[in-house]
């Protein structure tokens, strides 16, 4: 008998486990995650009384995958566009919870006298709270439909972009084991250079590669494109120096922006589920009870300074970026967790060995704990809120008040447009474009002289090739080269400065002899790089190619094409969106009336009611304003609508009445253990005809059988055992065998009758 290698025996092992554990979990509606925990634990060596699984390294191998493909849907579910929308109030509470966390993580070590790298990836560790946990919590809670969780939502989507960039300045301060600020400066730049660079040229060349080959990609290939470009920027990125996380999740974040961004997250989602569940069950095999014991002082400060940090500072932050001090305490309390990214952090701590051992089983301890209290902290933060009203005095609540809305009121802009607007909207859009343009120039030249110039000088010798090297990189950089130079100097913006005093007109004179100088600056790389002759031939050239660039025609609609191109493939998946959502949902934003989303079970008992039927208006106060059924939506519906299980209905109302329907539509579903339901289910029989049979001699019409009986006739077998449809027309005959289908109840009459 063949031997099995120990990878699949650990599998197997591990996965049964794990199905096991979970189901239980399930039962005591605990999130899946601690499941997963558990089973390792039990799977783990440091679990005596239960067999342990025999080739870590393989099993390690394996979570590693399922890293990847975690931060791979993570990017699916992200998108840049969605941080510029958002405004600054989550991004000022995401960053001041992330930074107000990392302190207390780093005040935590220091008290214990930990080492300093320690206590920086214990504060990278804390910095972020659970978005598994907390969207399971919101659903057990019935809370998903409120005001504050879409706040917190959208804070913890830019927790997990900023975990990204948190997890690439770690690996950068443990490789050079320093927090020097030029070092620090370097690896933010060189971060910022690959994040343009792969994310413009992935929107340019996916999406093109995706619509051009659309009809060859059914779900079976969209699966194996989707996951080998996502391993290919895990390689590229840890080519370059980067965690295979970030590549897998830069690569999601381009895929987002396409049209097939749900059918990728549709396809991968059960990959994703097997390996992280891998993933989470080897996070668990670490966990080492002795250590638990040794540092149940630290797992104890830990957890209390996660949980009452986050009451105190994640609160704070929520009031200070605009939020009302009941959605501020909500918030804060609901954010008072450590789930996945911390793991993440931790195994990457532990890869690059610059944490101790004990760091990651401790973090592991803290995230069960804060797990199991996190439905209870968010239950509390509402009576606490009411307390908190009743202390304060009337003065506060009304400061606090009028601070909310002035925060609110402060992103409004005057129609008229001022000289302080325009030019920030103009130094905005300049550095913007300048940021971009200039990193594609760097890529093309870098990777034009690290890999076609070589080939060049051995096919054409030294000074030919690098003539020919130094035309084609010119031909390709041209068209990114002329918008830095040009883009924008003919704006509203732009004139309107131009048109104000003598002074403004000459900053502005200022900044289009900086454009023009960092064009010349390009070119004049290439050309002291490639050519022999002297610096000062190198400047005149570098002038003369770049007023050339700007009068020449064809420059201009190449580079207009190719960023044609790539705002369409940008937007591409918004406009499909926009033909179908509609607009009003941004007019309600601030007010204490909101619109959510919500879907019907698909057990529910509602299923082909009307809406007037329902009264969903009169009982519970909300607008039910689009129904969305698969690709077909039904915007500004009528009471003779009907709704269907799955149906996803938009409704405007505030947080009691929304929560007030989504609780009555969550209860009003057909029990699935009704006893009653056995009685309606359809079964399938034949009957015999005798020459006693009063149907004998009649025809199908005359029988009417769906009428009287409620039954419907399948079919006629004739003596070879064909089953033939039977017309209206046809006449019974002795012995002909009729396949009928109907409930049990009037099966029996029909027996009875015929």
């Amino acid at each position: 008998m063949e031997e099995l290698p120990k990878l699949i025996t650990d599998l197997a092992y591990i996965l049964i486990i794990a199905g096991t554990v979970t189901i239980i979990f399930k039962q005591l509606k605990q999130p899946l995650v601690l499941g997963y925990i558990v089973a390792g634990f039990l799977a783990g060596p440091y679990m005596p009384y239960t067999p342990s699984v025999m080739d870590h390294t393989s099993i390690d191998d394996w979570s590693q995958i399922g890293v990847i493909f975690l931060m791979f849907t993570l990017g699916l579910e992200f998108s840049f566009k969605k941080i510029v929308k958002m405004g600054m109030r989550p991004i000022i509470a995401a960053v001041m919870v992330m930074i107000c966390m990392m302190g207390v993580g780093n005040t935590v070590g220091t008290i214990f006298g930990w080492e300093s790298m320690d206590r920086l990836f214990l504060g990278g560790m804390l910095a972020m709270s659970s978005t598994t946990i907390i969207y399971k919590a919101f659903d057990d809670l019935g809370l998903r439909s409120r005001k504050f969780a879409s706040a917190v939502l959208s804070v913890l989507i830019l927790e997990d972009i900023l975990g990204i960039l948190l997890m690439v300045i770690l690996s950068a301060m443990a490789v050079s084991r320093s927090l020097e600020g030029t070092q620090l400066i370097k690896s933010m730049l060189q971060l910022g250079f690959f994040l343009i660079l792969w994310f413009i040229v992935g929107i340019f060349l996916v999406p093109l590669f995706l619509r051009k080959y659309k009809k060859y990609i059914n779900t079976e290939t969209l699966l194996i494109v989707s996951v080998g470009l996502c391993f290919l920027l895990v390689v590229i990125a840890s080519y370059v120096g980067y965690s295979p996380a970030f590549g897998a999740f830069m690569m999601g974040s381009i895929l987002a922006e396409t049209v097939e961004a749900e059918r990728i997250e549709h396809t991968v989602s059960s990959l994703k589920d097997l390996f992280g569940a891998i993933f989470f069950v080897s996070v668990g095999m670490l966990v080492n009870p002795a250590v638990l014991v040794q540092y149940w002082l630290s797992i104890l400060v830990i957890t209390l300074a996660v949980i009452v940090g986050q009451m105190i500072f994640g609160s704070m932050s929520f009031l200070l970026s605009g939020n009302s001090l009941k959605d501020s305490l909500q918030s804060g309390f609901s954010l008072a967790q450590i789930g996945e990214f911390a793991f993440i952090i931790a195994a990457l701590g532990q890869s690059l060995k610059v944490t101790s051992e004990f760091l990651y089983p401790v973090v592991v301890a803290v995230s069960i704990i804060t797990t199991f209290f996190t439905p209870y902290m968010i239950k509390s933060a509402e009576p606490l809120y009411e307390k908190i009203q009743h202390i304060l005095p009337k003065k506060i609540n009304k400061v606090l008040d009028e601070h909310t809305m002035w925060l609110m009121s402060k992103g409004k802009r005057a129609e008229e447009m001022t000289l302080a607007q325009a030019w920030k909207s103009f130094l905005k859009s300049l550095v913007s474009q300048t940021a971009v343009y200039l990193t594609l120039c760097v890529a093309v030249i870098g990777i034009s002289f690290a890999s076609l110039l070589p080939i060049c000088r051995h096919v054409f010798t030294h000074w030919p090739g690098n003539i020919i090297c130094g035309l084609f990189t010119f031909t390709v950089v041209a068209p990114f080269i002329r918008p830095i130079v040009m883009r924008k100097n003919n704006s509203a913006e732009a004139i309107f400065i131009r048109n104000c005093n003598l002074v403004q007109r000459f900053f502005y004179t200022l900044v289009l002899l900086l454009k023009f100088f960092i064009g010349c600056q390009i070119i004049y790389y290439i050309l002291n790089f490639l050519s022999p002759f002297r610096w000062y031939w190198h400047v005149m050239v570098s002038v003369v190619l770049v007023v050339m660039l700007i009068r020449s025609r064809r420059v201009k609609l190449w580079s207009i094409r190719i960023q044609r191109t790539f705002m369409q493939n940008l937007n591409s998946r918004e406009e499909m969106r926009q033909k179908s959502n509609p607009a009003y949902g941004r007019k309600l934003r601030g007010k204490e009336l909101h619109i959510a989303s919500l879907t019907l079970p698909l057990n529910t008992a509602w299923g082909g009611s009307t809406l007037s039927q329902l009264r969903i208006g009169s009982i519970d106060n909300v607008h039910v304003v689009a129904i969305v059924r698969g690709n077909q939506r039904i915007n500004i519906p009528g009471g003779n609508n009907k709704l269907f299980p799955a149906d996803v209905i938009e409704v405007v109302g505030d947080d009691d009445s929304i929560q007030s329907l989504s609780q009555r539509m969550e209860s009003e579903v057909q029990n699935p253990n009704d006893k009653h339901q056995d009685m309606h289910r359809l079964t399938l029989i034949n009957i015999g005809l005798s020459k006693s049979s009063p149907l004998c001699g009649h025809t199908l019409l005359e029988a009417d059988l769906r009428n009287k009986y409620h039954c419907m006739l399948i079919g006629i077998e004739d003596r070879v055992g064909n089953i033939e449809v039977a017309h209206a027309r046809r006449t019974f005959q002795s012995g002909d065998i009729l396949w009928i289908v109907g409930e049990d109840a009037d099966l029996s009459l029909l027996r009875m009758g015929i």
